[in-house]
């Protein structure tokens, strides 16, 4: 049975994690339980219980986006405030045995979701993700995520579109 869930250092095997991307692999290895003890990012896991082994992560971590990054359609519905709360979806990533499996599509809606309940509880008008390539925005765009103007890696979902896929 797939499980998503808060990674768990003493429960959770990610040792073995391999993904095709060496920052990403490293991440999970060495930097993600010390990332959520000081803080500063949230790495959920995916394994298939009741193996301890990591078949995929990502990471939750506040964020803010300028108005001026937002569609204007969406701009004008918000408070002119320079910098607007939002989500920073960092690091999803799927172990290489694994891939082709729609981990990704799990990972990436579990992520959604949780976003969703995390904007009910404090502020976040969008999720954003920094895309490793021309693959990951392709994947990313599937799911409703707009470039930013400047930068076609850096993309954003609203939480008011996520809210409508009823997730």
């Amino acid at each position: 049975m797939l499980s998503i869930d808060l990674l768990d250092t003493k429960k959770h095997e990610r040792m073995t994690f391999t993904c095709g991307a060496e920052s990403l692999d490293e991440y999970i290895k060495t930097r993600a339980s010390q990332e959520l003890r000081k803080k500063v990012s949230t790495p959920f896991v995916l394994t298939d219980l009741p193996d301890r082994k990591v078949l995929g992560y990502y990471c939750l971590s506040a964020y803010s986006i300028s108005i001026v990054d937002i569609e204007a359609q969406a701009a004008k519905k918000l408070p002119r405030y320079p910098l607007l709360p939002a989500i920073l979806l960092g690091r999803l990533a799927v172990d290489t045995g694994h891939q082709g499996k729609s981990y990704g599509k799990r990972l990436l809606l579990d992520a959604l979701r949780r976003s969703c309940d995390i904007a009910k509880q404090l502020a976040s008008v969008a999720v954003v993700v920094d895309a490793k390539g021309e693959d990951a925005a392709s994947f990313y765009h599937r799911y409703g995520f707009i470039e930013f103007p400047n930068n076609p890696m850096k993309l954003y979902i609203l939480v008011e579109s996520i809210e409508k896929l009823g997730l």
